[in-house]
């Protein structure tokens, strides 16, 4: 009849074993996780035609300067976008399919970039546009599952919502980490982006907050379109940058 000290042992070794075929495990169902939130959130953005949310965004330029605003933004399939920043200053930031526009009214001036030739249409963002996908965007992705990876992923200590999914991702240009920084995809429950963070080297970060997501909603054609209003110069990258040279 076999011990009670042999049953424990076998009991342990039981455990044992289990714990060793979970540790095996554990890597394919995060990858599975992370693969059911990536799906979920490109089909969530890649079925509507059209989107409305309000934002909120802030910028840190690394050197202790903190700036936020916030406003309104609509995406219109293909590859268009409009930014109206209502706080604390008007301006507009627009992608209308060829030109990328910028726009402060107190300026009384506008710039005009061409789509390919500009360095600021949030290629991050442009997945809500219906321009890209994460898994083309990102060389790596991971899940960010405790407060520190979040900690180590954004670069301070930050909260994240109840039921949320924390996707973190190395974009594919440049030759490492440090070269390309990260950003941080957040998700709720029902698979609306509710946080992107763009971190960049220099510990500079851009973090934009969304929320009362709208899908497929009639949004005029006029707002995907800049006119400029009488009196507004308009400023060419092109030339302006061949002029700096």
């Amino acid at each position: 009849m076999p011990t009670a000290a042999f049953i424990d042992n076998i009991r342990g070794m039981r455990s044992f074993i289990c714990l060793m075929l979970l540790l095996a495990v554990a890597p394919l169902i995060r990858a599975q996780d992370v693969e059911m939130t990536i799906r979920r959130l490109e089909h969530r953005y890649h079925r509507a035609g059209t989107l409305e949310a309000a934002f909120f965004e802030s910028y840190t330029d690394g050197n202790g300067g903190i700036s936020a605003e916030s406003g309104t933004v609509y995406f219109s399939r293909p590859g268009r976008m409009r930014w109206e920043y209502e706080v604390p200053e008007e301006k507009l930031f627009l992608v209308d399919g060829r030109n990328v526009w910028f726009y402060v009214p107190a300026d009384h001036t506008a710039s005009r970039a061409k789509l390919n030739e500009s360095s600021d249409w949030r290629t991050p963002l442009a997945l809500l546009a219906g321009k890209a996908d994460i898994s083309k965007l990102c060389r790596k992705i991971e899940a960010v599952d405790d407060a520190s990876n979040l900690h180590s992923a954004v670069g301070e200590q930050t909260s994240r919502a109840a039921g949320s999914r924390l996707l973190r991702c190395i974009p594919r240009d440049g030759s490492g980490e440090d070269a390309t920084g990260e950003i941080l995809f957040e998700t709720d429950p029902q698979a609306y982006l509710v946080r992107v963070v763009i971190r960049e080297p220099g510990n500079i970060k851009t973090e934009f907050r969304f929320g009362n997501w709208q899908e497929n909603i009639p949004i005029p054609e006029i707002k995907f379109h800049f006119e400029p209003p009488p009196g507004v110069s308009i400023v060419d990258e092109e030339t302006l940058a061949g002029a700096m040279h």
